[in-house]
């Protein structure tokens, strides 16, 4: 690419990046988040804007290098022979991970009884736990596939997808975290209805489950095809065995069992990724010459900006970074259960940053490693003339993988399949409890039947995930089902969403009206994309290799633009001719109103994000433990001396813990202050004999007390 494509690009992106992080920055500094008053602020401002200059000098370093680099490849090799894979030790490494995944997601999930225990874990996770859980959910097993296929053909340009998340990161932490941790919806379709009425809320789960149940079938078909390539076996069938494998651990355990096995998957994946990349770099000699076999164009972090269908700037940032990034963080049922299972909203914040400024890097590299050094080793001559970019990843590591460690790639690989097939599995299986069978057939039931309900439901999306195999089977490649399929669906809902939260004055009618015709609008763009060339950006529709693109997969990523620029149109214009809701109808609803519910509910100004008591106290026991009736969540009593230094009284809402930290919150239970002190200046807690087996695993007399918002 010439220095002026380079430059547009960047510009581009950091341009159109840049006004979305501005409007979060805006709306942080007038909710009170970020400023230099107080120290919380600051350190708001700083990690806002410390990402964003992270970000920014990566990816200009690696765009402006490359064109003045010469490119030389320092020594063609023969073709490397493919090692023996399919080996028993093979498959005795992924049987072995197979049960280890399944024993460990049934033990850690037998304590689901409630609803809430199987859609939110017991809302008591530590920060750590639900980043890497977050992050094995992003690593789809058709992440590998895909983008090591877009890494082979475009280079380190993969990683625009996962280094462009920051521009959403002020707006998710200082306008939508508060939102739904405060106002304590338990799905997204319900927050649209407490803020819009019941006619949004039954559009956005129709909506939402043609999403999350897409994604579904689209995960099982990379995990069919992978198997089709390395074992022979149909993609169908390659498909129903994974399925039953993930089915079985979330029938049991939810969110706990999801969370739980998605720390060990993350971990696996990621291992399973460097390890690819340093065997790779080694099988160069060094990363030196790794580095000089990738041809330049290769090493630049942003693609061509518009000449390329397939892959280009201005598609991939309207796509992966607006619509795509914003439906997972902000919409994405899956996700928004995993920050609803953390213990406070500060501990939500710490998962997001470290999630998006820390491992998504990481992720970009573990993704895309079997394309980068597919790439090297295409440039120096190393891989077998057979070698196509569509199964990049497996040949690569059956180059480089010996029996066992193939094993544990190909595990990996299922591990990261499983990882976000079990997140879309709760997520439909909580939107079809709390937004289906809670409000139109059987409300007011008791909680055992919801909790079999969502049981039953995680078993019937497995099985439509399944049957929607064969219609994926048909694009010609995942990245291509995968943006189609996403670009069509995902606009609307975001537009809906943001100007939920931002605009009080958005109607109910125009939510309706956005999510109902910017898809209408979206269907009639595909079918007749010729008519709206304005929204292409000067992309074409003709491939490198002379093929014409019709249809669904004319113009897939720039759909997304097209999308939510008609979406925003309609909710503005059907708003100024419509009705809002007053603003006490939907306190806690908007940007501008969840700083009134917080004030309310705990009767003083604050920012949510500073850090709250947490110390540790010695325990004592009594002879039974004690249920507050309406809540069902134990009682504890505590000393003066505790109660002075949570600044709680009694009715307050703590977390007792036990006292090593890195379980993470499994040794954890909520509980209630009871109104009546013991008498008693030193921190001491008073609790009954299955709370204290709970939270004091080891029996020393000693946990963890903290204040809980």
């Amino acid at each position: 690419a010439s220095m002026s494509d380079a430059a547009i690009s960047y510009l581009y992106q950091y341009i159109g990046g840049g006004a979305l992080f501005a409007i979060g920055i805006y709306f942080g500094w007038k909710g009170g988040y970020i400023g230099f008053a107080t120290k919380t602020q600051r350190r708001g401002l700083f990690v806002a804007f410390g990402g964003l200059f992270v970000i920014m000098a990566l990816q200009g370093y690696l765009q402006f290098q490359a064109p003045t680099t010469p490119h030389s490849v320092t020594k063609v090799a023969a073709p490397l022979p493919k090692k023996s894979v399919g080996t028993a030790l093979d498959y005795g490494v992924m049987i072995a991970y197979f049960l280890i995944i399944l024993g460990i997601g049934t033990w850690f999930g037998r304590h689901s009884k409630s609803t809430k225990d199987f859609f939110f874990g017991g809302q008591r996770f530590s920060w750590w736990f639900i980043t890497m859980s977050l992050v094995a959910t992003v690593i789809g097993s058709y992440s590998f596939v895909k983008y090591s296929k877009i890494a082979y053909d475009y280079g380190l340009s993969s990683s625009q997808s996962y280094l462009n998340d920051w521009f959403w990161i002020p707006l998710f932490l200082f306008g939508w975290l508060p939102i739904i941790f405060f106002s304590k919806i338990v799905s997204i379709p319900e927050y649209f209805e407490r803020r819009f009425g019941p006619f949004a809320r039954l559009n956005v789960t129709l909506l939402l489950l043609v999403y999350l149940i897409g994604y579904v079938g689209i995960n099982l078909f990379t995990m069919g095809t992978a198997l089709e390539y390395l074992l022979g076996w149909e993609v169908f069938t390659g498909a129903c065995v994974v399925a039953a494998i993930s089915a079985v651990y979330v029938t049991v355990g939810g969110q706990t069992s999801v969370i739980v096995t998605d720390l060990f998957q993350g971990f696996m994946q990621i291992g399973a990724g460097l390890l690819i990349m340093v065997l790779g770099v080694a099988a160069f000699g060094g990363f030196g010459d790794f580095w000089s076999a990738l041809p330049t164009e290769h090493r630049m972090a942003l693609p061509n900006f518009n000449s390329d269908p397939s892959f280009s700037t201005v598609g991939i940032f309207w796509q992966d970074a607006v619509a795509n990034t914003a439906v997972f963080y902000f919409l994405n049922q899956g996700c928004i259960m995993r920050f609803l299972s953390v213990k406070n909203v500060n501990e939500g914040r710490k998962a997001i940053v470290a999630t998006v400024l820390i491992l998504m890097p990481i992720a970009s590299i573990v993704v895309a490693s079997g394309g980068w050094i597919g790439s090297a080793m295409g440039q120096a001559g190393m891989l077998p003339p057979e070698a196509t970019s569509k199964h990049i990843f497996f040949t690569v590591s059956q180059i480089l993988c010996s029996p066992g460690i193939f094993g544990l790639v190909m595990a990996a690989l299922t591990a990261a399949l499983m990882s976000t097939v079990d997140t879309l599995i709760t997520a439909v299986a909580a939107i079809a409890v709390n937004d289906i069978w809670k409000p139109y057939i059987k409300p007011n039931a008791p909680d055992k039947y919801y909790l079999g309900v969502a049981r039953y439901t995680s078993v019937t999306v497995t099985l439509i995930g399944v049957a929607l195999v064969p219609i994926f089977s048909q694009f010609d490649s995942i990245f291509s089902a995968h943006g189609a399929f996403t670009a069509a669906v995902t606009p609307p809902l975001v537009i809906a969403l943001l100007l939920a939260v931002l605009w009080p004055r958005f109607t109910s009618v125009a939510a309706s009206a956005t999510i109902l015709g910017g898809f209408a609008l979206i269907l009639l763009y595909i079918k007749f994309h010729a008519l709206f060339e304005p929204f292409s950006h000067g992309v074409p529709t003709v491939t490198s290799d002379g093929t014409e693109l019709v249809g669904a997969k004319a113009h897939k990523f720039m759909r997304a633009f097209y999308g939510l620029v008609v979406s925003l149109g309609i909710g503005v214009i059907v708003t100024f001719f419509t009705k809002p809701r007053a603003l006490a109808d939907i306190e806690g609803l908007t940007h501008a109103t969840s700083q009134s519910l917080i004030r309310k509910r705990y009767n003083a100004d604050m920012n949510v994000y500073d850090q709250l008591p947490r110390f540790p106290s010695t325990i004592s026991l009594s002879e039974a433990d004690n249920f507050d009736e309406e809540s069902g969540d134990y009682i504890v009593q505590l000393s003066h001396g505790a109660m002075e230094q949570l600044g709680a009284s009694g009715g307050a809402r703590i977390l007792l813990s036990d006292t090593r930290w890195w379980f993470g919150g499994l040794r954890s239970c909520h509980a209630l202050v009871a109104e009546t002190p013991l008498q008693a200046d030193a921190a001491q807690v008073l609790l009954g004999p299955t709370l204290a087996s709970r939270v004091d695993a080891r029996g020393k007399g000693h946990i963890v007390v903290e204040r809980i918002l």
